[in-house]
C-alpha cells in the first residue's frame, strides 16, 4: 500500500548563481538552458531513515513503523521522490543541474504481524519501483520542456507535481487492481507491467 499524497516530501531549492553583465534587450540573445541530472545513489547505511533507489531491494527489516490499528493492508511501504536544483548562468548558457531522489522512509514503513513472506514483500518492492517509474519519466518530461532564464523553476515544478499526481494514481491503481496484493493474478499482471515499462525508459542519468 501506498502512503496518501499529503504525506509524501516535497523537496524543490533552486537557486540561480553566477554574474552576468547584462546587455541592452536589443543586443543580447537569450541564454541557452541546458539541463543535467544526476540520480542520487547513496549507498544503503542501516543507521539512516531514508534508502534511497536502487541501493538495494527492500527487506522486512526496512519496515520500521508502527502498524495501523485498521484497514486493509498487511503492509505499508511509504515511498516518494523529490529533486534539489541549482542553476549557473555563464555567458549565454544557463546550466541547470537536478539531483533525483527516490527513496524509502523505513520509520513510516510497517508490517504487521504474521504477513512477512515473500510474496507481500514483493508487492511492496512493486510501490517502490513504481515510483522510480514515474520520477524516470519525470526525467524525461523536463529534458523535452522549452525552459527559458525567467520561468525554469516553475515550469519544472509544474511537471514536478502533474508527476508527482501521476505517481500516486498509479500507486492506487495498483492496490485497487490487486486488492493489496491479495488478488495473484493481477500482481502478476502488475509485475510483467512494470518491469517492461522500466526496461523501455532505461537506466541512464
Amino acid at each position: 500500500m501506498m502512503l496518501p499524497a499529503a504525506w509524501s516530501i516535497l523537496s524543490v531549492l533552486l537557486s540561480v548563481t553566477g554574474v552576468c553583465k547584462e546587455a541592452s534587450a536589443n543586443k543580447q540573445e537569450p541564454p541557452v538552458v541546458k539541463v543535467m541530472f544526476v540520480m542520487d545513489q547513496r549507498p544503503d547505511d542501516p543507521s539512516s531513515d531514508t534508502l534511497f533507489y536502487p541501493a538495494r531491494r527492500l527487506k522486512w527489516s526496512d519496515f520500521r513503523g508502527t502498524p495501523s490499528r485498521g484497514g486493509p493492508s498487511a503492509a505499508v511501504a511509504f515511498t516518494s521522490f523529490s529533486y534539489e536544483g541549482s542553476s549557473l548562468l555563464r555567458k549565454d548558457t544557463l546550466q541547470i543541474t537536478l539531483r533525483l531522489q527516490v527513496f524509502f522512509i523505513r520509520s513510516a514503513s510497517w508490517v504487521r504481524g504474521g504477513s512477512m513472506d515473500s510474496y507481500s514483500l514483493a508487492h511492496e518492492q512493486l510501490h517502490f519501483d513504481i515510483t522510480y517509474l514515474v520520477a524516470r519519466r519525470f526525467m524525461n518530461k523536463v529534458r523535452e520542456l522549452p525552459l527559458t532564464k525567467e520561468d525554469f523553476d516553475s515550469m519544472i515544478q509544474y511537471e514536478y507535481l502533474e508527476s508527482f499526481r501521476e505517481m500516486n494514481r498509479l500507486q492506487e491503481g495498483f492496490d485497487g487492481e490487486t486488492r493489496h496484493g491479495t488478488v495473484i493474478s493481477a500482481q502478476l499482471d502488475w509485475n510483467r507491467k512494470i518491469a517492461r515499462q522500466l526496461e523501455d525508459i532505461g537506466t541512464g542519468p
